[in-house]
């Protein structure tokens, strides 16, 4: 992975986007968008992650995050998809899913050839981390990250989105509590 793309600056915040291999549609099911959201508050009751925004579309999730005193946006990153990914697998094995064999093939598929993957690889390598120094450009991914949804068609409007920190925006709520950022 290259170095341009990692969390370094612990007192840093980030753009992350963290994506299924080759871009499977697995967050189309209740289940596994539920073991992402517990995972998520896990990480900032556990971990010292600090959410900004997120959301989670079919594929990938977008999170606009940074890491306490105690531990490193990279480890928070790496445990949260080792878990997730962990219990993805559990989930389509256990699961009501009607595409189980094809899923399970494709991410065995995608962990076959690295050493370090025992069974299955259902994440992208890396995280694509961007620190956002500007105001500017932290509205720039706040607002791609708005958008998301009403882009892919899913919503008119952001703040519908449930899986989406836009409802949080919008004094709506949403599945996970963040900290609003104030960019002005």
């Amino acid at each position: 992975m290259s170095h341009q793309y990692q969390a370094n600056d612990p007192q840093g915040i980030y753009y992350l986007t963290l994506t299924i291999v080759d871009w499977v549609d697995i967050f189309t099911r209740q289940s596994y968008k539920d073991i992402i959201i517990n995972s998520l508050k896990h990480c900032q009751s556990n971990k010292g992650l600090t959410l900004y925004a997120y959301c989670l579309m079919t594929n990938h999730i977008h999170l606009i995050a940074a890491s306490g005193e105690d531990t490193k946006l990279f480890e928070i990153v790496r445990d949260f998809k080792k878990f997730t990914n962990k219990a993805i697998i559990e989930e389509i094995k256990s699961g009501n899913e009607s595409r189980k064999t094809w899923l399970l093939n494709r991410f065995e598929y995608a962990g076959k050839y690295i050493t370090r993957i025992e069974n299955y690889k259902v994440w992208q390598d890396g995280y694509h981390a961007i620190q956002l120094i500007t105001p500017d450009f932290t509205n720039q991914k706040l607002n791609y990250i708005h958008q998301n949804p009403v882009k892919a068609g899913i919503v008119s409007e952001p703040e519908h989105y449930y899986y989406s920190f836009a409802s949080n925006y919008s004094n709506l709520g949403g599945p996970i509590e963040i900290e609003l950022l104030d960019v002005n």
